[in-house]
C-alpha cells in the first residue's frame, strides 16, 4: 500500500520546516514548498525517516505557483495538507510599497484559499483528509506599524471558521487552525521588523513546540490551537479590550526603533 501523502507550505524554514519533520517521522510521503532555493536543502533533511520528499519551488502568492505545486502532486491524493506558508512586513503602511503590501496578501490570503480550494474539494468528495491552516493571535489585533498582516491574519482566522462549518457534514474531513503568537523564526528579519521591541525580543516561541501544537491538535482533529499560555491569555484578552487599546498595545511592539527603548 502508498504512503499517506502530504502537502507541507512554507517548509524551508520555522514552522513548516518543523511540521515536515512530524509529518514525515509519522510515515507521511512529502511533497513540500518554498518560495526560495532552501527548501531543496531542508527537504533533504526529512528524507532520514524513510519516506519519499519531493520539494518544489514556487511562489505562492500567484495562482500560477500554485497551480505549479498542485501539477507537482502528479495526481496523487493528498490526505494531510498544511498550508503555512506566510509573509510578514513592518513599517507604517503609508511607507510600504505598493508591490510589497500586495505580496502579503497575495500568499497569505489569495494563495492560501486557493490552494485550500482546490484541496478541500477532492477530500470533501472522498470524505477523507486534514487539513491545519497556520493563521496567527496576529488576527485578533490590529497591527499597527503590522496593519497588512494583521489583517491577513484575521482574514484566515475567519475563513477557517467559515469554511470548517460550511464542510461540517463531511465528517471524515478536519480543519484546524494553528494560532501561535511571536515565533523565533525568519520572519522577523524578512519583514524588515528586527528593529522592533516583538522582532529584538528573546521570548518568543520555538517553532519546534508551535508545530507540535498545531501537529497534535491536527491529528486530534481540534477546531483551534492557540500555541503557548501567554498567547492564550492574550487571545483571550483580546476578545473584551476596545480596539483602540489593542492597536496602541500593538505599536509599542511593532513600530520602527521601539527595540533600542525596550
Amino acid at each position: 500500500m502508498m504512503s499517506k501523502f502530504a502537502l507541507i507550505t512554507g517548509a524551508s524554514t520555522g514552522i513548516g520546516f518543523e511540521l515536515a519533520h512530524l509529518a514525515a517521522k509519522d510515515g507521511y510521503d512529502l511533497l513540500v514548498v518554498a518560495d526560495e532555493p532552501l527548501i531543496e536543502a531542508s527537504a533533504e533533511d526529512f528524507k532520514q525517516y524513510g519516506t519519499q520528499v519531493q520539494s518544489v519551488e514556487a511562489d505562492l502568492s500567484t495562482l500560477q505557483g500554485v497551480d505549479q505545486l498542485l501539477a507537482a502532486t502528479a495526481g496523487r491524493q493528498i490526505d494531510l495538507l498544511c498550508a503555512n506558508a506566510g509573509r510578514g512586513l513592518g513599517h507604517g503602511f503609508l511607507d510600504q510599497d505598493v508591490a510589497d503590501w500586495r505580496r502579503v496578501i497575495d500568499t497569505n490570503v489569495t494563495g492560501t484559499i486557493y490552494l485550500l480550494q482546490k484541496v478541500l474539494k477532492q477530500m470533501v468528495v472522498r470524505d477523507d483528509g486534514r487539513v491545519l491552516i497556520t493563521g496567527s493571535i496576529a488576527g485578533f489585533i490590529p497591527g499597527s506599524f503590522q496593519a497588512v498582516y494583521n489583517g491577513t491574519k484575521a482574514f484566515i482566522d475567519s475563513f477557517a471558521d467559515a469554511i470548517r462549518n460550511e464542510i461540517k457534514e463531511s465528517k471524515g474531513v478536519t480543519v484546524t487552525t494553528l494560532m501561535p503568537g511571536p515565533v523565533e523564526t525568519e520572519f522577523f528579519a524578512r519583514g524588515d521588523m528586527l528593529d522592533t521591541s516583538v522582532g529584538a525580543s528573546e521570548s518568543k516561541s520555538d517553532p519546534r513546540d508551535v508545530a507540535k501544537d498545531g501537529w497534535d491538535a491536527l491529528m486530534a482533529g481540534h477546531a483551534h490551537i492557540v500555541s503557548g499560555w501567554k498567547n492564550k491569555i492574550q487571545a483571550a484578552v483580546a476578545h473584551v479590550t476596545p480596539a483602540g487599546v489593542l492597536a496602541e498595545q500593538h505599536r509599542k511592539m511593532a513600530q520602527p526603533g521601539s527595540a533600542k527603548v525596550e
